[in-house]
């Protein structure tokens, strides 16, 4: 399902981007340390079933540690944009992660696949919170036994 959501994500902002990109600049953010660092690691490793090409453009993953932490997660993000100029940006493992780094998505328009099981990353559907998807079940499916 990663795949599928990553994949139309890629395409819907290949038509978004100027048609001289070479590549598409993946960005993941994911807690490879810290308190989240089983989940992190376990999604880094999911990293390597990605596209290598989509639309007959390279796929480059660009992978920071976020550490378990909001403002980490911030600077992560900041700098993929700043020095790698991101496409789609696929974490951060927490949700607090995920919510700290919405306004800068937003921001830079970058297209945001959170693996944080949150409703309220994604719901209600705003002006921010259009650029911000999950693949994780929804808060109910997660709390009925």
């Amino acid at each position: 399902m990663l795949r599928s959501v990553l994949s139309a994500c890629l395409v819907a902002q290949l038509f978004a981007a100027p048609s001289f990109a070479a590549d598409i600049n993946v960005g993941i953010l994911l807690s490879a340390t810290g308190p989240a660092a089983a989940i992190g690691n376990a999604e880094r490793n999911g990293t390597a079933f990605g596209p290598a090409e989509i639309a007959g453009k390279k796929v480059n993953y660009l992978f920071l540690d976020e550490a378990s932490d909001a403002t980490a997660a911030v600077s992560a993000l900041r700098k993929l944009h700043e020095e790698s100029k991101i496409d789609l940006l696929i974490g951060p493992t927490t949700t607090p992660g995920s919510f700290a780094v919405i306004e800068p998505a937003v921001e830079y328009e970058t297209p945001m696949i959170t693996l944080a099981p949150v409703n309220a990353l994604v719901a209600p559907i705003d002006a921010r919170r259009r650029w911000v998807f999950k693949t994780t079940t929804n808060d109910d499916h997660e709390a009925t036994p």
